[in-house]
Order: C-alpha cells, then structure tokens, then sequence
C-alpha cells in the first residue's frame, strides 16, 4: 500500500472515521462524523456537498482532508451493457472495474484490490501485467463509489438512498486474499448500516486458491461468498497454470475450502476457465468432480476470454469450442454435481473475465 497525504477519508469505516475527525483542533462529536460518513457513502465529491454541515467547517476539512484519491480517467461502453472504468490512482498507477447488466438489468460492480497482480495465471491478461502494489481500503472503496454513481446515472428512477447495484464481486485485478486487511476496512465501510448497509450475502470475492487467506477469512470473517478460481484439479497442469498454485497444494486447498464452509455455513463455488484443448477432457472433468466431490459447490464454467499475446508453453491460448464446453459440462452433470455458465459480459470493452488491463475498446 502506498502512503498518500493529506489523509483520505473515503473508504474508512464509521469508527475510524469517528476517530480520526476526533483528532481535529477543534474535535468533531461523534453525531458530526456520522453526517460526513452519510454524505460519502451517498456520494459526495467534494465537502461543499455537505450542506448540514456550517460553511466553516466545511472549509476546514476541505484544508486537511481529501475526500477521494482517485479520478476516473476513461469509460468504455460495451454494447451488451457492460461499462468499464479505467481508474488513475494518485501515484500515477492505474487500475479497472466493471459495471455489469444482466437481462433483467440487475447490476454487478466488480472491483479490484491490486495493481496488476502477482499471482502470475497465464490465462489472465492482469497476471500478465506483473504486481505494482497492494490498493489501500479508499481505492477499493472508490471504485464502487465511481461505479454507484454510473448506476445512478443509467438508472435515473431509482429511489433515493438506493445503490442501483444489486452485487459486488471482488474480482478485478488482484488476488483479493494478499491484501486482505485493507480488502476488511474496504468491507466494513460497504456493511456499514449507517452508510451503504450493503449485505454480505450480495458480495462474492473470487481468490486463486490462496489457503492461508481462505483460513484467515473464515476465522475472523467477513463470512461473505466465496468463489475459488480452480481451472484444473489436476495437481500438475494446474501449477503450470497458475504459478501461485505450487505453493497452496489441492489436498490442502480443498481442506482449506471445507473449513470456510463449515465455519460459515454457505456454499462455495469452483471456478474453471476451460481453455481450448488443454483442461477440458474427461481426465480433466474426472479430477474436478473428485475435487468437489465432499464440498457443497457449484461449478461456474468460465470459457476463456481472449486476449492478444496469451500463450500456454508456446502456443497460443485459444477459446474452447462449443462442444468442449458442452462435453465438459455433462461430465461434471453426470457425476451430480451443479454446473453453471459464465455469460460473456464486456467482451467489447475487454472487461471480461481475465481480460483486465487491455486498454481501449475492441472492435469486435
């Protein structure tokens, strides 16, 4: 995380926020903290918004404080409803997140927690990028603070206090579970019922299998869902997928996977990219299906975005047929277990899974 000055106030939870206008020359009572925190979840931009506050005070939190720390430096639309967000950070690092519409027009912000990542997937245009840095709880919190006012915007009839958005997943760039203390503050300013009382049960956060992250969450919570990038029970072929599995072993993820459900009581979903003719035959549905097998999973079958350059031991990466996907997934139907299909959402605008940090709008 880096350091930035003056202190941001986006993206602190209500008791800190509490704390830190406590420290004021003049301190602020508790009830004048609660205003400011109300207005920053509504989404003010600047404390001249703030207009229950008297015009002194605004001015002096205006001379310590900054409200945000991040600008908005592109939005690209793709024609299915997807809108993505190119975000400057204040020491010139760029992140993205996603605003996503399904048919019945319910909206999905995904966020991310890094810059680029270290986690290294070769599927995953962000792996690609290599890390920069670790995002503090204001730029999490940001990107759904810029992406609730693009909602609000798109959606101009509904009710005030509403967010417009119906989900968060916490899977943009990063791996959420290497940042997982300022990933907390971030989620406690979301739950807040004070501010945007967003429920745990409508954020998912989407790790690549980093076990003691997984354990660390179930202890000591947030108890929100649950998602695990899996892409290949395979012990072998997953290590060569994703570098950062070598060190979190399938028999201990799995272990890993079964204590957060058993300590927060939901269901976990298994992620797969399927990538064309590499992790999608019968050995490869075999090793999934004894993977999940003893869990309380959902399988969400992800086929692989492209993206220009990926490539698999020199060869490039391609996007699995129809009849893979649909082969695959009756392997894993007819060993019992429950098989869903990621719809290909911002494919347009490179916003879809895995495609995060291709900058600019494709033409097809």
């Amino acid at each position: 995380m880096a350091s930035h000055s003056p202190r941001v106030l986006s993206g602190l939870a209500l008791n800190e926020l509490i704390d830190e206008l406590k420290g004021l020359p003049a301190p602020l009572p508790p009830f004048r903290s609660k205003q400011i925190f109300k207005w920053i979840a509504r989404g003010a931009v600047s404390f001249e918004e703030m207009t229950d506050l008297d015009k002194a005070l605004r001015e002096d939190l205006g001379s310590r404080f900054l409200l945000r720390s991040t600008r908005v430096s592109s939005q690209l639309e793709d024609g299915d409803g997807t809108v993505k967000l190119q975000i400057d950070l204040f020491d010139g690092a760029r992140i993205e997140a996603v605003l996503l519409s399904d048919a019945e027009e319910r909206k999905t912000a995904c966020i991310s927690t890094q810059a680029g990542c270290p986690a290294g997937c070769v599927f995953c245009k962000t792996g690609s990028l290599g890390f920069s840095r670790n995002l503090d709880s204001a730029e999490i919190a940001e990107q759904f603070l810029h992406l609730k006012a693009l909602a609000a915007r798109n959606s101009p009839g509904a009710a005030s206090g509403e967010t417009g958005i119906a989900n968060i997943v916490i899977m943009g760039m990063g791996e959420p579970l290497l940042n997982l203390a300022e990933l907390r503050r971030a989620l406690s300013f979301f739950f807040d019922a004070e501010g945007l009382g967003i429920s745990r049960r409508r954020i998912t956060l989407s790790t690549s299998g980093v076990i003691p992250g997984i354990r660390d969450l179930a202890d000591n919570g947030p108890h929100i869902r649950l998602a695990c990038s899996l892409t290949s029970a395979r012990e072998e072929l997953r290590n060569r997928l994703m570098p950062l599995a070598a060190s979190n072993p399938l028999p201990q993820l799995k272990a890993a996977l079964g204590y957060y459900q058993q300590k927060s009581g939901q269901r976990i979903t298994l992620e797969a990219v399927l990538l064309g003719g590499i992790n999608t035959g019968r050995e490869d549905a075999a090793a999934m299906a004894g993977f999940a097998k003893g869990l309380d999973a959902v399988i969400n079958l992800i086929p692989w975005n492209p993206v220009e350059g990926l490539q698999f031991e020199g060869a490039p990466l391609r996007e699995p047929s129809r009849a893979e996907l649909e082969g695959f997934a009756a392997l894993l139907e007819k060993s019992g277990l429950k098989v869903t299909r990621r719809y290909r959402k911002g494919r347009g605008v490179a916003g879809a899974c895995g495609q995060l940090g291709v900058v600019g709008k494709k033409d097809s």
